[in-house]
């Protein structure tokens, strides 16, 4: 039995992948909306999942982690898989304290959206335990197309969060040009396909052009949560001491969209940011 701990976007789109592959799924969401819409069994109360021999984790961030772990107080036997894009030093901190325990943890961050994940075009970018890893790999099997195992507890959410970087600039320079085109006269709509056919193309212009050129912003992924993202990344370029002017530009976009109303809207909704 899988147990999911947020039956948001991610955990829904994970658990339909963990059905269809012949798994039993329950989960748990705070939102009494968010678990109606879950695709496997939900239940009532959080401490339900200790009952799963996995537990997944798709949760805001590393503080609601947190809590959520000291409420379920996961016991030896279990495995926790924390699919959430939360703090790298927080993550090693649950690994240390869970392997006092005799409860192994992976954090197992997902590169993709919501939408991926159902195509089953996600990768799964996993840190902690090898054995631990090895028992789990039928799961990330199941909801990705490639699994990365890249090192200790804490690994696979820096490796996100480089990945993330690159990605939400990605997206963040696409709706610049396609704003650009648009003031200049060029049709929006063919900019996007020869972006797409010459050597500017990303694949962010695949899942995310048409979005912006439409403005149909129901969401894969919510820009508020990218935004989130680009202060851990910000975060960790600060103790590093190391300067990311690119990403400190992007920060200022997302805000300039968050204040616009866009914040519960698809990332791909960063193209507001460019209004005049």
């Amino acid at each position: 039995m899988i147990g999911i701990a947020g039956c948001g976007l991610l955990g829904s789109a994970m658990a339909e992948r963990y059905l269809a592959a012949g798994f039993a799924v329950t989960g748990f969401d705070v939102d009494p909306d968010a678990s109606r819409r879950f695709p496997g069994t939900a239940v009532a109360a959080l401490t339900e999942l200790q009952r799963c021999e996995r537990i997944v984790l798709c949760l805001p961030n590393s503080d609601i982690t947190a809590s959520v772990l000291g409420a379920l107080a996961p016991q030896p036997g279990t495995i926790v898989i924390d699919s959430t894009t939360g703090d790298p030093d927080q993550m090693s901190g649950f690994a240390e304290q869970l392997n006092l325990r005799g409860v192994p943890y992976l954090d197992a961050t997902i590169g993709g959206s919501s939408k991926q994940v159902r195509g089953g075009e996600a990768i799964a970018i996993v840190g902690g335990d090898e054995a631990a890893f090895v028992r789990c790999r039928p799961l990330f099997d199941a909801i990705a197309a490639k699994t990365f195992h890249v090192g200790a507890a804490g690994s696979g959410a820096r490796m996100k969060l480089v990945m993330n970087l690159v990605l939400g600039l990605n997206r963040a320079v696409l709706a610049e040009g396609l704003s650009f085109a648009m003031s200049s006269g060029v049709d929006p709509a063919l900019a996007l396909e020869i972006l797409k056919a010459g050597p500017a193309y990303s694949k962010a212009m695949d899942t995310k052009g048409h979005k912006m050129l439409t403005e149909e912003f129901s969401p894969d992924a919510r820009l508020s949560q990218h935004l989130k993202d680009v202060h851990l990344i910000l975060e960790q370029a600060a103790q590093q001491h190391r300067s990311l002017p690119l990403s400190e530009l992007h920060r200022t976009l997302l805000e300039r969209a968050e204040r616009a109303g866009f914040g519960a809207a698809d990332n791909s909704a960063i193209i507001k940011a460019f209004d005049e």
